[in-house]
């Protein structure tokens, strides 16, 4: 290569860095040479640099959107054992997976059964199809989320951490039902549904059904409202089975070597 083509390949990887474009500024070199001898037309090359671009932006916003959603990383729908819970419709969890308008209107997914039974992989795999649709998701569990809320309103700034969630499409609460019956923990809580109602979207995965929620909040009319407003968009599943621990622990039992007497 010449010396002017060196410093010509020198100035546009300085200017592809100053507009941020990095994967172009990686692939512009032999993007380029290829063009040169395949003689394609100058949109043709335009075009290749983009696509690349922006198919490198997506994957970085995705994997960003991941990072911070706090989802574990293997609970996928693909491998969450439907058969095993035969209440919940494969169709209709697909369904939430991939029409995520739903998200748009504010609409809710409350996930309800014992220990155990799979509710955190479904909602966790729920969520990661979510990201990959584009939306931002948040998983946390609920009483570490109550007590950050708690922090916040100690210090003033209960509307400002409020807004800090309102840019998760969909919030995950798991465990709502180990929050426990303080009058400060479960009135910032009824503020967090309170806030999102039809405006952005919550699911909640629950081991106790709403007739035994009086023992998460303190007021039975504050239980009453928490419950409306949860119940009046939303998809509920039912998972009320025996839980997988529980029978994973019972078939080892099963299969171990049987001592001699």
């Amino acid at each position: 290569m010449s010396g002017a083509a060196v410093a010509a390949t020198g100035r546009l990887g300085v200017m592809l860095g100053e507009l941020r474009l990095p994967t172009i500024k990686r692939l512009a070199e032999d993007l380029c040479a290829q063009s040169d001898r395949e003689g394609w037309r100058a949109h043709r090359l335009l075009e290749a640099l983009l696509e690349h671009e922006l198919a490198e932006r997506e994957t970085r916003r995705l994997d960003r959107h991941r990072a911070e959603s706090g989802l574990s990383p293997d609970k996928r729908l693909s491998n969450f054992d439907f058969a095993a819970v035969p209440s919940v419709s494969k169709a209709q969890v697909t369904a939430l997976a991939e029409g995520t308008e739903w998200l748009d209107r504010g609409a809710n997914v409350l996930l309800f059964g014992p220990p155990g039974v799979g509710k955190s992989h479904l909602v966790c795999a729920l969520g990661h199809a979510l990201i990959d649709a584009g939306r931002r998701v948040l998983f946390m569990r609920c009483g570490d989320l109550v007590q950050r809320l708690q922090a916040a309103r100690r210090d003033l700034r209960l509307p400002q951490e409020l807004a800090k969630l309102d840019r998760f499409d969909l919030l995950i609460l798991d465990d709502l039902s180990y929050v426990r019956k303080d009058q400060a923990e479960t009135s910032v809580l009824f503020e967090l549904i309170a806030e999102r109602y039809e405006h952005k979207s919550l699911a909640v995965t629950a081991n106790t059904p709403f007739s035994q929620w009086g023992e998460v909040f303190v007021e039975p009319a504050m239980t009453l409202a928490a419950v409306d407003r949860l119940v009046h968009h939303s998809t509920i599943l039912e998972m009320n089975v025996e839980s997988y621990r529980r029978r994973s622990a019972q078939q080892g039992l099963s299969d171990a070597p049987k001592k001699g007497r």
